[in-house]
């Protein structure tokens, strides 16, 4: 790191304090390691968690690989340094839930995808694809955008069901407002696939929507 007061070292500010005395900036400096010319690993962290409008942690989100390299002083090292930080993040959130995955109990599902759908910023349809005793055989995303009775082709989600010999679906998607309250479209969608699995024996299981930290499924609420 280039030379700075000693305030502002946040190695010798870990082993004085630990990690929790540290900021968002100075974690996200100690993982970077080095800045670039005329910068210092804490004034580019500053500018990847705050600049151009970005408001802290949560919007590392909203990279890619792509997205990074566009960045002043970030190469390919730097950028896979940060989705690895941001991957683990996923990782921890899901571990902490210590739910055991059961396609039968919504709960379990909507914890399970939380933290890869929650922070997109496009809708995702994902297809949950099942066999004889519930468990997954496959999963596909169906749609990326907005998901509309129009667009969502109960065709193609059943030749992938009937492709994949499912006896039994799933349809899981986000609301990157963050409110996961069913839209009208959310209802059509999913009258027009339950009705169609119906004709051809394949039976939907659930609808569940995927906010901030927050799910609605169809199943509890009622709506299947």
């Amino acid at each position: 790191m280039r030379e700075l007061a000693t305030p502002e070292r946040p190695y010798e500010k870990f082993h004085q304090y630990g990690g929790e005395a540290l900021s968002d900036r100075e974690l996200l400096a100690i993982i970077l390691r080095s800045g670039t010319k005329g910068e210092n690993a804490l004034e580019l962290a500053g500018r990847i968690l705050y600049g151009q409008g970005r408001t802290g942690l949560l919007d590392l989100h909203g990279y890619s690989y792509e997205k990074l390299l566009k960045i002043k002083g970030i190469g390919s090292v730097k950028a896979i340094q940060i989705l690895c930080l941001i991957e683990l993040g996923k990782r921890l959130s899901k571990a902490r839930t210590k739910i055991p995955l059961c396609f039968n109990e919504p709960r379990t599902v909507a914890a399970h995808y939380m933290e890869d759908l929650r922070h997109q910023s496009r809708e995702i349809l994902k297809l949950l694809m099942l066999n004889t005793k519930a468990a997954l055989i496959a999963e596909k995303d169906i749609s990326v955008g907005t998901v509309n009775a129009g667009l969502v082709s109960p065709r193609e989600i059943f030749l992938e069901a009937l492709g994949a010999g499912a006896v039994s679906i799933i349809l899981l998607h986000n609301h990157p407002s963050g409110d996961p309250t069913p839209s009208r479209e959310d209802i059509k969608v999913t009258r027009r696939v339950q009705e169609a699995g119906t004709l051809l024996g394949i039976e939907l299981l659930d609808h569940i929507i995927i906010g901030d930290c927050r799910y609605v499924s169809f199943r509890q609420e009622e709506k299947l």
